[in-house]
């Protein structure tokens, strides 16, 4: 990932925060995150480990299709997802059997930088979301994405956060690092008081598996 590429990443994103409608019966709402994002300590009950060595060699880009995480019972499609009129990442519908959702202004999974991909908790009336249990996740789980050229990019994790959404810290999750990495992102914590909506979001960090 250039670093021109990740100006404009992070330049795009400054203003995001994810999925702060999971649990709505409207339209997911999207909340700003900090406009300089501080640097984040792991809170009370967070799973981390050190990025894994070797860095894997990056995959050739490939738009992702489908996602798998055996750990949590995840196996779903994946739809594109872009910005709104307002410079906003969008998310996934709030509907029934919605997927899970890669953010096309990052890179493809396996390519250099932070590969992102988000997806619902809960989905209102719908119930259940893709990620009801991303929180569950712990350092070595491992992520499998299917890429369009058939190749599946395997990735390891080794950091899960709950962090605050008002706190949302852009460039750890955005910006630029020198190897092939994925963010998963969803809700998390209490919900917001109107019961709208979460306070927090999960932030689940892996590495590209080398070897592939």
């Amino acid at each position: 990932m250039s670093a021109k590429h990740a100006g404009v990443l992070l330049a795009a994103l400054a203003a995001v925060t994810m999925l702060s409608g999971c649990g709505s019966t409207t339209t997911a709402a999207v909340q700003s995150a900090p406009q300089v994002p501080v640097p984040i300590s792991t809170p009370a009950g967070s799973a981390s480990a050190p990025a894994p060595t070797p860095v894997a060699q990056a995959l050739a880009r490939s738009v992702p299709v489908t996602l798998d995480i055996p750990s949590i019972g995840v196996d779903t499609p994946l739809m594109r997802l872009g910005l709104n009129a307002d410079g906003t990442v969008q998310v996934p519908p709030i509907e029934a059997n919605a997927p899970a959702g890669w953010y096309q202004g990052s890179p493809t999974p396996g390519q250099d930088g932070p590969s992102v991909i988000l997806a619902h908790v809960t989905v209102g009336q719908f119930g259940n979301g893709v990620f009801l249990h991303l929180s569950r996740l712990k350092p070595g789980d491992r992520v499998d994405v299917r890429l369009q050229d058939g190749v599946s990019a395997d990735f390891t994790v080794y950091r899960v956060e709950t962090v605050s959404k008002a706190d949302f810290p852009t460039s750890t999750v955005y910006g630029n690092v020198d190897r092939p990495e994925l963010r998963l992102i969803t809700c998390g914590g209490s919900r917001n008081s109107n019961g709208s909506g979460y306070l927090d979001n999960v932030l689940v960090f892996a590495s590209l598996d080398p070897g592939q």
